[in-house]
């Protein structure tokens, strides 16, 4: 053999291995996140999901890649961009906003496991079989919102105790969330002797005109519903419920940082790092189906006094004594 031949085939050699040896390496693997949302409004959320995929070991961009679906506050596409995550055939599937996302995973498979952030009780809404054992490809976390409508009324009577008119304002593309903050409030209120007025917005015009109807009618106070469309137009509402000077009780802290009155419910932050969490378990071998439900047990009274004395109200000591923050 020549010796120009001979150092033709020890480089084609050498640069043959390093090829082969890419090669050979496995493909990170891919978790798809599906969101109501955008992510503009859904920034810290994300954040905290990357946290929980790394506390299990995952970090974006390094061993995991993710897959990011959002529906832009619109319903309808769920279902399409669950399908799309399918079709990408993602190793696990993480859903955000509500029940909405993981019925729309849910039907788009009965295979690829999948891990949801639901507002109401799971098994009510047929998520799951069982909180302690799910069965089938779905686990994640409950965030008991509903639970806390009637806390959450009570909390805005005491705040605005003369108020007697209360308007409720829901998604009606959020079918089940509507109808159960609805059947929730309803009695609350009667039994603190309020009247409710019900609104019903799902998309920026329809808030609008939902706070137009204010001037005429001029309820005292305004609940906002549990609702990740409207979590994700909060600087609008609290922009309109400061303009017209209603006194509001939202569900999330989001509101209340961005000069919202109150706020009472879990944190969602929090929440969605334990969704990551559970992706990475999943990526490790663990079954959603013997993954419990995480049912949240920590909420947050959230008090902006910035925003009460705007209102001229006077927070009462006792409900200042048990906010978890008070925004100055």
């Amino acid at each position: 053999m020549r010796r120009r031949e001979f150092i033709t085939l020890v480089g084609g050699v050498a640069v043959t291995w390093p090829l082969a040896a890419r090669a050979q390496q496995p493909a990170m693997p891919v978790v798809g996140f599906l969101d109501l949302t955008s992510p503009q409004t859904s920034v810290d959320q994300l954040r905290a999901f990357r946290q929980g995929l790394k506390d299990t070991g995952y970090i974006e961009g390094e061993n995991v890649t993710i897959e990011q679906r959002w529906a832009e506050g619109r319903f309808d596409r769920l279902p399409a961009l669950a399908a799309e995550l399918v079709r990408r055939r993602v190793a696990v599937i993480a859903t955000s906003g509500g029940s909405a996302a993981a019925f729309a995973a849910k039907a788009a498979t009965a295979t690829i496991p999948i891990v949801f952030m639901a507002g109401e009780d799971p098994v009510k809404l047929g998520l799951v079989a069982s909180l302690a054992r799910p069965g089938g490809n779905l686990t994640g976390v409950n965030l008991v919102i509903s639970e806390l409508t009637a806390k959450r009324l009570g909390l805005l009577h005491e705040l605005v105790p003369r108020a007697s008119r209360v308007a409720v304002l829901v998604n009606p593309a959020n079918t089940a969330n509507a109808e159960t903050t609805l059947r929730d409030v309803e009695p609350a209120a009667r039994d603190m002797g309020l009247q409710i007025q019900i609104l019903k917005a799902s998309t920026s015009g329809e808030i609008e005109a939902a706070f137009a109807n204010f001037v005429r009618e001029r309820p005292d106070a305004l609940f906002v519903g549990n609702d990740a469309f409207l979590t994700s137009r909060r600087v609008q509402l609290v922009h309109l419920a400061t303009r017209h000077a209603i006194p509001t009780t939202y569900t999330v802290r989001d509101f209340a940082e961005v000069g919202g009155l109150m706020s009472y419910g879990v944190n969602i932050t929090d929440a969605l790092r334990q969704v990551g969490v559970y992706a990475g378990r999943i990526l490790k071998d663990a079954k959603p189906a013997d993954l419990p439900v995480v049912q949240s047990s920590k909420f947050e009274l959230v008090i902006n006094a910035v925003t009460a004395r705007m209102l001229g109200l006077t927070v009462p000591p006792t409900l200042l004594a048990r906010a978890d923050e008070v925004i100055e």
